[in-house]
């Protein structure tokens, strides 16, 4: 008679883990913005070491809450049996065949190649470059809707998609007053003030003559797409003081550009980091951009913004603008940068203002979100709102996320055609 004999089963971990699970312990990692680095800012070419990848997984299987007591149990017995180095190979090797990693792996020289040599004796091995990693759009993706997701948690379900303004048009959702129909029109008729503007006219009788001032329609309302360019202070000041305050305001353009695609396609958004001056950046490489050692050039990224949207064929435009620090940095007209970081410099700020008035000239509107309270910051703030008719938001890096959703999707600021 055949026999089956049942053990215990003991789960293997590289195979059974969750991806998504371990993306969303990795985020803060994958997210980081130099505030644990020697302060410097890396353009969209940096790249991040396999060493660091291994020493973040192995920081996250050892004190991350993603796993049971069970398995956590199974991996510090790993860990003291030595078998949790090839634990983190094997999932390394899982995230890059599921593409939420890719590899680059520099040539390796062979190990007893006497004629490669380095300049200091040794053998060329022990100078190699590094394998570096990147992240690809499938992690950036997940990573985007992870931020989306914890950030609408707390605000509760929002209706879908689209911009309200003051204006009204004839349109097969009614929510607005009646009006007379007008030549261009969608003839949304509504029939019982039709049929009681003839019968006031003529009175009660068969046949019933309608006329075209007799014709009254519904109105709803006007609802435009909108072209939004997102500014980053990426100053030094973003990390200073013991706090990353950068690593949030990237979430919550991921986050903002999940929004923007799931629910408002018409609507279109730009990336611009501003320092020492400006430039544009594109939304998939936002995970790879650190801060640094740089002053803040708000003039310079209000005028990167404005060119952005004058590109862009949209009812409405804005400029969201994500800063803790005043400006203290200008673009001089022979192409030099005037710093000056102590107080609120006159030279600077009265450019800057001449630079919002443009915007506002331009119909383009400034919402600004404050990771500061100093009085003269307040102040400057207050200044650039009341000039554009924006609205400004004191604020801190755990609230930025609620505050910003929340205003984009209110819809609170209109525009007036």
């Amino acid at each position: 008679m055949k026999r089956i004999r049942y053990s215990k089963y003991i789960p293997d971990p590289a195979g059974d883990m969750s991806m998504e699970d371990l993306l969303s312990a990795l985020s803060d990692y994958f997210l980081q913005s130099g505030f644990n680095d020697n302060f410097w800012y890396e353009l969209p070419e940096g790249e991040q070491t396999l060493d660091e990848l291994r020493r973040a997984l192995e920081q996250a299987l050892l004190n991350g809450e993603m796993f049971d007591e069970e398995m956590r149990d199974r991996l510090q017995q790993m860990q003291m049996e030595g078998e949790l180095d090839e634990l983190i190979e094997k999932l390394i090797e899982r995230m890059q065949q599921e593409d939420y990693i890719s590899i680059d792996r520099p040539f390796e020289a062979q190990p007893h190649d006497p004629s490669r040599q380095s300049s200091v004796g040794g053998q060329v091995g022990d100078a190699q470059p590094q394998a570096k990693f990147e992240i690809t759009d499938k992690s950036l993706d997940f990573l985007g809707f992870k931020a989306l997701r914890d950030l609408l948690g707390s605000l509760g379900k929002s209706s879908f998609g689209r911009h309200d303004t003051r204006d009204m048009a004839t349109g097969i959702e009614a929510s607005g007053a009646l009006k007379q129909y007008e030549f261009g029109d969608t003839l949304n008729l509504d029939i019982t003030a039709t049929l009681s503007s003839a019968i006031q006219r003529e009175g009660l009788g068969l046949p019933l003559n309608l006329e075209y001032n007799d014709l009254q329609v519904h109105q709803c309302e006007y609802q435009s797409s909108c072209a939004t360019v997102l500014m980053l202070d990426c100053s030094h000041s973003m990390i200073l003081y013991g706090e990353d305050r950068f690593t949030p305001a990237k979430k919550v353009a991921m986050a903002l550009s999940q929004l923007i695609r799931t629910q408002y396609p018409g609507d279109s958004l730009s990336l611009v980091l501003f320092h020492d001056s400006a430039e544009e950046v594109p939304l998939s490489q936002l995970a790879r951009v650190k801060v640094g050692p740089y002053y803040t050039n708000t003039r310079e990224g209000l005028r990167m913004a404005q060119r952005i949207l004058q590109r862009q064929r949209k009812d409405m435009k804005q400029i969201v603008m994500i800063t803790d620090g005043k400006p203290s940095a200008l673009t001089l007209e022979d192409g030099r940068i005037y710093k000056n970081a102590f107080g609120l410099d006159p030279l600077v700020v009265s450019q800057t203002l001449e630079e919002v008035s443009k915007c506002k000239r331009a119909g383009v509107l400034i919402n600004t979100f404050m990771l500061a309270s100093d009085y003269g910051l307040v102040q400057f703030v207050q200044k650039v709102t009341q000039m554009c008719r924006g609205k400004a938001y004191f604020t801190t890096p755990y609230t930025l996320g609620q505050y910003l959703l929340m205003d984009y999707m209110s819809r609170k600021t209109k525009t007036i055609h």
